[in-house]
């Protein structure tokens, strides 16, 4: 089996989806995990799939046809996951008043603990009360066995009080 890491980007339509797990189910494949979104009227997507050696090029026809489409497509090969299991696995949710550099400044934080960011989801919504924008983040993230959690937390912390938005670190996070 080949494991494969399919990106792709382009005009969103009904049945994008549906068509291409059909033909990963038809070449004899198994769709694994996705992260998929409809973002400025466009549709985002990467999707890890395994496929038997023999039907891999079965698979580049339908993304050919997709980049015909207008679409952005990228295939790399899946490496296997290196993980500790004595790593520590947490969840992290922001929220505040929206503006420039909350995502630089709260990522260059986590690479400063060598914190890596597993997954990350963002958006502005507007406040309940206000109608301000709010910037809210979600986070699952990985720190090493070595960096303790308590000083992650810390350090988040002070840097919500200094952004002026409410950071919760929350512990255990299933793998």
């Amino acid at each position: 089996m080949r494991s494969l890491i399919l990106t792709l980007v382009g005009p969103d339509r009904k049945g994008l989806v549906s068509g291409l797990a059909e033909q990963v189910a038809a070449a004899g494949g198994s769709w694994l995990e996705s992260r998929m979104a409809r973002m400025a009227g466009q549709f985002a997507g990467i999707v890890r799939v395994t496929l038997p050696e023999r039907s891999a090029a079965a698979l580049d026809g339908v993304l050919a046809r997709l980049e015909a489409e207008g679409f952005r497509v990228a295939v790399l090969p899946g490496a296997a996951a290196v993980e500790d299991a004595r790593d520590g696995v947490f969840a992290l949710e922001l929220i505040g008043q929206d503006r420039p550099g909350i995502v630089r400044d709260i990522s260059q934080a986590l690479a400063r603990r060598s914190v890596n960011i597993e997954e990350l989801t963002t958006d502005v919504i507007s406040g309940s009360f206000s109608g301000e924008a709010l910037f809210r983040a979600t986070a699952r993230l990985r720190a090493p066995a070595r960096v303790a959690l308590e000083d992650i937390r810390e350090e988040l912390e002070r840097l919500g009080n200094e952004m002026m938005v409410d950071i919760r670190v929350t512990t255990p996070v299933p793998a």
